[in-house]
């Protein structure tokens, strides 16, 4: 019984991970790309700090991979950039689970937001840039979005486990 339910658990983790893949690369409006939250970061982190027994640098490995074929970028480029939030999720785990929703979304902020300088860092060593902070939009919108994400989650483990 215990096997089905670890079964079940990563298979809900890879669902919702695949999800928030699908949600990163759906294609935007021109303009709009830069309002997208970084849905498979927000995913990551999630699973990161809710199962780190189960969820880790592999994980975000594997889905930079994904990520990056299915982006066309430089191989490696984002499964470089989710493992490295992986292993900082890992870093600030024993605190982040003490902190108030408000703290965790700024914290989400810090995060995303070292992430995607990194990735801009990236970018300027790859080819062409652009030299503007609102590359740390969807850190922020993601940041806002924490408290909504983490709140939808308990609310459905909680039906999931009376049903």
């Amino acid at each position: 019984m215990a096997r089905t339910t670890t079964s079940a658990s990563l298979l809900w983790i890879w669902l919702t991970m695949l999800l928030a893949l699908c949600l990163q690369v759906m294609p935007l409006a021109d303009g709009w790309q830069i309002w997208r939250p970084d849905w498979l970061g927000l995913m990551l982190i999630y699973w990161c700090m809710k199962a780190p027994e189960r969820v880790g640098v592999f994980h975000g490995f594997v889905l930079g991979i994904l990520l990056d074929l299915i982006e066309g970028v430089p191989l490696g480029q984002n499964a470089l950039l989710l493992s490295l939030l992986a292993f900082l999720c890992a870093l600030v785990y024993p605190r982040f689970r003490a902190y108030s929703l408000l703290q965790q979304a700024v914290l989400i902020l810090v995060l995303l937001g070292t992430v995607q300088l990194i990735e801009q860092w990236l970018r300027t060593l790859l080819g062409p840039f652009s030299i503007h902070l609102s590359f740390l939009l969807p850190s922020v919108i993601s940041a806002v979005l924490w408290p909504w994400l983490t709140t939808l989650f308990r609310a459905l483990r909680r039906r999931t486990a009376k049903g």
